[in-house]
């Protein structure tokens, strides 16, 4: 196929969500409402685990650097979304488009190695308790996490370098609401083979390795569980481990819906939408998650709120 010089595309066009033009204002309050509830819900999150020393742990500790990704998660996304449903202009600049890949690509695979690293910090946690602070020492939570961003780096950053080689052609027009990495992808009147391959292998590593470890982690507990049934360690498994399990599957789900199920069984309505689950919904809900049934999480925040209220008096 011929190959069009780059500088033939300046700009894309986001046609952003399947929505009425009445009906933008409701869906402007609703997301802007969802925004600013997942901004200040996870900096409180990250705030009271800073603050109270009960909370610096392990599990803690792996909870804030979720916190902080799903945060800069958002707001790769939602701002320009909102932005464009306010003023109507869909623009976005070739660069910004693909700087906005970049860094979605490595929010999204950073949540998939930190929801990993959650899973086996529980594991060691039920499995091994008494071995716990030997194997979950700080220099080890240390490497897991400054690894999980090095490979969430490497991964967006041999995505972006490859798909900017890439020419597109008269066709600017993404039909979503951000800068979609496969949505750009299909544009290209490039040869697209060496993407393809890359996101076969290397993508396809990235996301299976740490989903068998969550799965692994969790069939070792259910399997240690089963070894010595008693409903005082059951409860206390699904107390522990049932908020991760909920945003693992809220997680997983919604990215399967998207990417991996054929196009003939997922409409692109129904795509978009399990992109605003994941993308809005999911960042949004998981300080609630992980909160709100946390006696730890409560007992910190109720801390925090009588100190506000004595340094305000």
């Amino acid at each position: 196929m011929r190959r069009e010089n780059q500088s033939s595309v300046s700009e894309f066009l986001l046609l952003g969500l399947p929505i009425q033009p009445e009906q933008q204002a409701v869906f402007f309050a609703l997301f802007l409402g969802m925004y600013l509830t997942t901004v200040l819900g996870n900096l409180l999150i990250i705030l009271l685990i800073r603050l109270d020393p009960r909370l610096h742990t392990p599990m803690y500790f792996f909870l804030s650097h979720l916190a902080f990704s799903d945060v800069s998660f958002s707001c790769v996304t939602l701002p320009k979304m909102l932005l464009n449903m306010q003023t109507q202009q869909q623009s976005i600049s070739y660069v910004g488009c693909i700087t906005q890949m970049y860094f979605f690509l490595l929010f999204i695979c950073l949540d998939n190695f930190l929801l990993a690293v959650m899973a086996y910090d529980r594991y060691v946690a039920i499995c091994q308790p008494l071995h716990y602070r030997t194997i979950m020492r700080d220099g080890f939570c240390v490497l897991l996490v400054v690894g999980s961003w090095f490979f969430s780096c490497v991964h967006a950053l041999l995505h972006t370098l490859l798909l900017s080689r890439l020419s597109f052609c008269a066709d600017n027009a993404i039909p979503h609401f951000f800068c979609d990495f496969t949505a750009v992808l299909k544009m290209t009147c490039s040869d697209t083979s060496i993407n393809e391959l890359v996101i076969f292998i290397e993508g396809g590593l990235l996301t299976s390795l740490p989903l068998s470890a969550i799965l692994g982690s969790y069939v070792r507990i259910g399997a240690s569980i089963l070894r010595v049934p008693s409903m005082k360690r059951i409860c206390k498994a699904l107390s522990t481990c049932g908020s991760h399990l909920f945003v693992v599957f809220l997680y997983y789900g919604t990215i399967a819906m998207t990417y991996f199920f054929p196009s003939s069984y997922n409409s692109k309505v129904k795509g978009i939408i399990a992109s605003v689950i994941y993308t809005v919904v999911a960042p949004m809900l998981n300080p609630f998650i992980y909160s709100l049934r946390n006696r730890d999480m409560k007992l910190a925040l109720g801390i925090l709120y009588r100190r506000a209220i004595i340094f305000a008096k």
